[in-house]
């Protein structure tokens, strides 16, 4: 079960606050030892891959089926996060995963198991972690009041990495001691403890809600979104550019712990369990790195870090030296994953936090899976240490680079202003009716015609993120004071969920916009409808 992993938020509270409410703290437990299945699982299907075939390139397909499906269906999870009943989809969803490692567990103990099994089964495995990271994502709010909610996250995290440290570890000497078949069955029962956990969470039913969007119309808000916001778009450049380098220690472990280092499979499950310990360790240090650091800065050293590892490693060191160095992956690994989903929750409102989650999932793990084939497909060319030299040296020029376009700061007001009045009707308009027109006039000096521009700008960019599909101005061209702002939105209810996305941040932008306006009484709102064609029927 993949959890909600990252965040960089203080509160006033004690961090393990959330834990003394009931409902959080029985899903935390679950989803741990949700998580620790998981890895369990992957540990088994890495070692695996490496006695049914040599090639790098088949274990990067192994690693690549497991992330390419959150890259495709990210949003779309989101999506259905949103308008599915959310406990009731995660408990179908941890039944669909109990049979994929059953159905594993039974082809190995058959010795059945073949190159091709494991990598489709692996992507369906994929598949289902893609519907359930924005979903676990989305209830963690309903399980915590709001002032808990940061500490929650952070939990998350924690329990995330524990799940890392030892589930590995876990995995690997199950494997060594007791075969595939029974590594994979203690993933099955991880599962069923999780099904157990959410048949016990009594959820509460949402009240209808009129202007509940569908999923069409929610999937094209969720991308018109991310199309028009330019910081989004800074940091899913920045998280892809980082995970398509980074992703080569990954995807040549398993590698690394048995040519290079001439280890099994209890030992390589050591090396991801030391992974996850220096993510924890990582977890707690970050606060403090975070009050002397940018994220910027932050960054650059998780970047030069995983590079020194990656080197390190090419030089294949003592076997317990390279538990040390993996520590130090971990710290670096925590370090660039919460900068940036921290950046990216914070720069998101929240009627669109999920889909935005969903987009930044769908970098993060394209980048992870074109990596995987990338650094599998040079490994073959140049072998193993000379790929893990490259891709240290890449990844230190890209993060020197990337230095020149600075990650967001994240720190507008995004709640609602609802400052927005209702509009004014004739009669009543039906939900679906579009599309619809909305001016606004406003009388502008010539002489402050630049600076209107300046400020009209960054509140286009605000119309097309909540709902506009086309936006433009006008003058009149008879008075060239009289300027026109005109927006399309595709239906009255997308217009009346703009009166409740307006955020104060955006009411900000807005009144630097109404203070260049020079008229006697404030800019005139006119909304129109496409008109209807007259009923036919007699």
């Amino acid at each position: 079960m993949t959890a909600a992993k990252h965040g960089n938020a203080e509160s006033g509270g004690s961090g393990f606050a959330p834990l003394r409410q009931p409902v959080f703290a029985v899903l935390w437990v679950a989803t741990v030892l949700g998580n620790v299945g998981t890895f369990i699982r992957d540990v088994a299907s890495a070692w695996l891959v490496t006695d049914l075939s040599a090639s790098p390139s088949a274990v990067a397909m192994v690693q690549a089926a497991g992330t390419l499906p959150i890259f495709l269906l990210a949003i779309p999870a989101g999506v259905l996060s949103d308008i599915l009943d959310r406990r009731r989809l995660l408990i179908v969803i941890q039944l669909c995963l109990a049979c994929i490692s059953g159905t594993l567990a039974l082809l190995a103990h058959a010795g059945e198991l073949t190159v091709t099994s494991l990598v489709a089964l692996t992507f369906l495995g994929g598949v289902g972690a893609a519907l359930m990271a924005p979903t676990w994502q989305a209830v963690v709010p309903e399980l915590v009041s709001r002032a808990d909610l940061k500490n929650a996250v952070a939990l998350n995290s924690i329990g995330f990495n524990i799940a890392r440290a030892i589930g590995p570890a876990i995995g690997g000497l199950l494997l060594a001691g007791f075969g595939a078949a029974v590594t994979y069955g203690a993933d099955v029962a991880s599962y069923l403890l999780v099904i157990c956990a959410l048949l016990w969470w009594r959820r509460k039913g949402n009240d209808g809600d009129e202007l509940q969007e569908h999923f069409f119309g929610a999937f094209r808000a969720g991308l018109r979104y991310a199309r028009a916001s330019r910081p989004l778009h800074i940091v899913l450049l920045r998280a892809g550019l980082f995970f398509i380098f980074a992703s080569s220690a990954w995807v040549l472990l398993p590698l690394v712990a048995r040519s290079l280092l001439n280890g099994g499979p209890g030992y390589y499950g050591l090396l991801l369990g030391a992974v996850g310990a220096g993510s924890i360790l990582g977890a707690f240090v970050l606060p403090m790195l975070r009050r002397a650091l940018s994220s910027d800065n932050l960054m650059l050293g998780a970047a030069l870090i995983a590079a020194a590892v990656m080197a390190c490693l090419s030089f294949a060191p003592p076997q317990w030296l390279a538990v040390v160095i993996l520590l130090l992956l971990g710290v670096g690994w925590i370090t660039a994953l919460t900068t940036l989903n921290g950046i990216t929750q914070s720069i998101l409102p929240n009627w669109v936090r999920g889909r935005g989650l969903a987009i930044y999932l769908t970098v993060f793990n394209g980048a992870l899976a074109a990596g995987s084939l990338l650094w599998g497909g040079v490994a073959e060319q140049i072998g193993i240490p000379n790929t893990l030299l490259v891709a240290a040296a890449a990844l230190v020029v890209m993060a020197m680079v990337a230095r020149a376009l600075p990650l967001p700061a994240g720190e507008e007001d995004l709640t609602p202003s609802n400052h927005w009045p209702e509009p004014l009707l004739a009669e009543p308009v039906a939900h679906d009716r579009g599309p619809v027109l909305i001016t606004i006039t406003y009388r502008i000096r010539k002489a402050d015609r630049p600076a209107f521009w300046a400020a009209l700008k960054p509140l286009a960019e605000v119309r097309r993120r909540d709902g506009a599909y086309a936006w433009g101005v006008s003058e009149d061209t008879s008075d060239s004071e009289h300027i026109k702002e005109w927006f399309f939105v595709e239906s009255w209810a997308e217009h009346l969920r703009q009166h409740r996305r307006i955020s104060h941040a955006d009411a900000d932008l807005q009144k630097d916009v109404l203070a260049l306006h020079a008229g006697p009484d404030k800019p005139l709102v006119e909304h129109f409808l496409a008109l209807e064609k007259p009923d036919r029927k007699h």
